[in-house]
């Protein structure tokens, strides 16, 4: 995930009033942990780092938008932690953010 794709997924939870401000944070937090798990997979698996911001990015959109479709977020948290699955044993921490990263999601209730 480049910063550009990470600056504009900030932005845009920043921006989402239906957002809790501690929820924000919360996400934000995660946010800044990605960069990281994503360059190490990137190092071997180039693109399935990719799917994966790709997939962080549209989830963090989903929550932003004001339109609730629930439905979409749970399809695309879907694609995310499958995509995820077979990088459990050799990068633990990407798996661990993005269990939290959906957790986090999944309980704004949107």
């Amino acid at each position: 995930m480049n910063d550009e794709q990470i600056e504009k997924t900030k932005s845009a939870i920043e921006a989402a009033d239906h957002i809790p401000p501690d929820k924000k944070a919360e996400l934000l937090e995660l946010l800044g942990k990605l960069k990281p798990a994503i360059e190490k997979v990137a190092q071997t698996h180039e693109g399935e780092a990719e799917r994966i911001s790709r997939f962080v990015e549209a989830s963090a959109h989903e929550v932003a938008s004001k339109k609730e479709r629930p439905e979409s977020l749970e399809r695309v948290l879907h694609k995310l932690k499958q995509t995820v699955e077979k990088f459990e044993a050799s990068h633990p921490e990407l798996t661990a953010f993005v269990t939290e990263y959906s957790a986090v999601l999944s309980g704004l209730g949107i």
